[in-house]
């Protein structure tokens, strides 16, 4: 476990805090409702750059003191942030080459935040500068438990000249030789072929998708390089008892969630989610991707797993809403017991800080509708209550519930480059133009959810792992299949569309050693240079799971899918067109013209077991795909879900939710004890659970 949550005695619970945006001093007030809401962290400081140094090389770094002092004085610890990401008018002005290019060639301009290019060595000096400062100051303040740097990197690709030229670098460090690179972007096509180095085109011109990928994956680089800058400037002042990190949005499109954690000291996310009937399970919102705010109880489940497996480690949330989230046509404030339930379910993910954004509703700004803990008139409302309510749980809680490792049921591969080459090269998208370029960020998402969801409303709990976790970058196995087979006895890989032969040699491993191996569609068919792989496929897995494609097909409408002349669900959007050679077919499509292919494959090999889906499952075919594999003792009523997680003193702990606005009744399958009253229930006992409702036991031993 990371060293700063081991030290920890409670979960971290608190709320961004921007006394500077106040019109009137209210220090104190807003300090001892925090204390009465349970409050023990905020985090200050990060967007005000121009408050730092408001003119150049002028600094105010004693304005931020007086927060400080009063939350020590009432032992709430404060995480200072450092304001790189918002960049004053008088740096903007005075050196307006540091701006960011976007593809068309046109500036960011600024106005709104994010604008600078992080590798321009004058935007570094600068941000460097104010970093050294802030840390400086405040590093020997007792209420100072960490520093974040910047905020949510990732939101712009940068195109300027020097970033083109530092590219071509890049390419040739990775590549060599012009002949090798145009071997492996397969550049003879379209007379894309290089003479020299200077021959590379333009990315604002490009249109080939093994360009795009390694375009993104040497921007997500320069991210990186660029966090980890800062987190150096801060690791080098600080105290050793301080973290530093940044705090992550996991939606950005430049961003590997899972390199940039590895810069951080702590792993730090950002996880906005839906309220209301967006919290519904059966989900009720439709089947849209999470993207900056997630989209159902299962998404946000989604979301903090993804966090929890970047550093495969318990982590932070710095922000989470505490109204309604987004702008001032996005305002669904959330039912009585949905913080609760959210909270709850971040805590049973791994999380072991959480922050609110933020505090007081702004009265002005651009963000003046994403409403806080205090609504606009700053008088405690239902938002204060319920997370004051939180408050009160954690204290009782203690311990029991920081840096919570998930339990599984099944786990699921997740792709960086995957999800990077579908975007350039998306399977389906609304409405398809002949002759336009392509682009869809959330199409790896639009595969790999609908699994996850399935498994997830099927009771069961998924965890991630990634495919970098168990394959490097170098080819070699960094985890044994075999051990891997144990400890992953299902392993679901939807959507693994960029792989080396190396990954998928290791997938056919881990079915040899006894693993169950579930292939979703769009899987082992390009290389980890995007070109589309010339062996059957899956390629590398075919044999392996007794089937084969070789077309594959768009679903205009959703198409219903059959077991023994019973429906089970339909396929949505994609189907790869899979024959069954030495697999069983277990589902087929009623369609008669479509039912030459198989929808389900079951195959032995080895001491394993391979399953194919070859479509997208819609909710009902996904609960139905997952319910076939294993079933969860907890959660026997459909809206009920169970998180199991082991705790710091290897207790068994589990959350059970309630995500319905009825009351439910559900069974408790072993003895358990309620970790927030005492009391304790026999196995067997119906539970009665109110809308809404989130209970926190720990199982008895027996």
């Amino acid at each position: 476990m990371n060293s700063f949550v081991n030290r920890q005695q409670t979960v971290h619970f608190g709320a961004a805090y921007y006394p500077e945006y106040h019109r009137t001093d209210r220090l104190d007030t807003d300090l001892d409702l925090m204390v009465e809401a349970g409050f023990t962290v905020i985090r200050v400081g990060e967007s005000v750059w121009s408050t730092w140094e408001p003119e150049e090389g002028v600094f105010n770094l004693d304005w931020l003191r007086p927060v400080l002092d009063g939350a020590h004085a009432r032992g709430i610890s404060v995480v200072v942030g450092t304001p790189t990401y918002a960049v004053p008018m008088w740096l903007a002005r005075r050196y307006p080459e540091i701006a960011g290019e976007r593809r068309d060639g046109q500036t960011i301009p600024w106005g709104a935040r994010q604008e600078a290019d992080y590798s321009h060595a004058a935007y570094r000096f600068y941000a460097d500068r104010i970093v050294q400062k802030v840390v400086a100051a405040y590093r020997d303040h007792p209420a100072v438990i960490g520093f974040q740097l910047d905020n949510e990197p990732g939101l712009e690709f940068f195109h300027g000249h020097a970033v083109f030229e530092s590219f071509k670098d890049w390419l040739r460090r990775k590549y060599g030789t012009v002949d090798r690179i145009n071997d492996e972007w397969g550049l003879t096509y379209w007379s894309h072929r290089l003479a020299t180095w200077d021959d590379l085109w333009h990315p604002r011109g490009n249109a080939q998708p093994q360009y795009a990928l390694d375009w993104r994956r040497f921007q997500a680089e320069i991210v990186d390089d660029f966090i980890r800058s800062q987190v150096a400037i801060a690791h080098r002042l600080k105290r050793d008892d301080q973290f530093a990190m940044t705090c992550v949005a996991l939606d950005r499109p430049v961003s590997n969630e899972r390199s940039l954690a590895s810069e951080l000291e702590v792993m730090t996310v950002n996880i906005y989610y839906t309220m209301q009937a967006g919290l519904a399970v059966p989900r009720l919102v439709g089947d849209a991707p999470a993207s900056w705010i997630t989209n159902g109880a299962g998404d946000l489940i989604f979301t903090a797993d993804r966090a929890f497996a970047a550093r495969e480690e318990p982590f932070y949330i710095t922000e989470t809403n505490a109204g309604a989230a987004g702008r001032s046509a996005m305002n669904y404030p959330a039912f009585d017991g949905q913080w609760r339930q959210a909270a709850w379910a971040l805590i049973g993910r791994g999380a072991s800080m959480i922050e609110y954004w933020h505090w007081h509703s702004t009265q002005d700004g651009t963000e003046t509708f994403w409403l806080g803990v205090l609504p606009h008139d700053l008088t405690p409302g239902r938002a204060y209550t319920e997370i004051a309510q939180i408050g009160a749980e954690l204290r009782r809680a203690g311990d029991r519930v920081v840096g919570l490792e998930p339990l599984s049921d099944v786990d699921f591969l997740y792709s960086v480059p995957s999800k990077w080459g579908m975007a350039s090269a998306p399977p389906h998208l609304d409405k398809p133009v002949l002759g336009e370029l392509q682009h869809d960020e959330h199409a790896y998402h639009r595969f790999f959810t609908p699994f996850y969801i399935g498994a997830f409303q099927a009771g069961l709990q998924p965890r991630i792992v990634h495919d970098t976790a168990l394959v490097g970058s170098d080819g070699s196995w960094l985890r044994e299949p075999a051990e891997e087979a144990k400890k992953r006895p299902i392993l679901v890989v939807p959507a693994l569309y960029i792989a080396d032969d190396s990954m998928l040699d290791w997938l056919a491993a881990y079915v040899e050693a006894g693993g169950h191996l579930v292939l979703g569609p769009r899987t082992g068919y390009a290389d980890a240079t995007a070109r589309a792989r010339t062996e059957v496929k899956p390629a590398r897995l075919a044999k392996v799971a007794g089937v084969s494609y070789q077309e594959f097909s768009n679903l205009p409408t959703a198409m219903t899918v059959m077991e023994d002349g019973n429906a089970v669900g339909a396929a949505t959007t994609w189907t790869d067109l899979v024959v069954a050679n030495e697999a069983r077919t277990v589902l087929r499509y009623s369609d008669p013209m479509w039912a030459r292919w198989s929808v389900l494959t079951e195959a032995d090999h080895g001491k394993g077991k391979v399953t194919v889906m070859a479509a997208l499952p819609d909710d009902e075919l996904a609960r139905a795909l997952f319910s076939r594999f294993t079933r969860s003792a907890w959660g026997n009523a459909e809206s009920v879900t169970a998180t199991r997680a082991l705790n710091r003193h290897q207790e068994e702990i589990v959350i059970l939710h309630n995500w319905s606005s009825s009351v439910v009744r559900t069974t408790v399958p072993v003895d358990v004890e309620d970790v927030l009253t005492g009391d304790t229930l026999a196995a067997g006992v119906s539970l009665e659970m109110t809308a809404w409702d989130v209970r926190v036991f720990a199982v008895v031993s027996p």
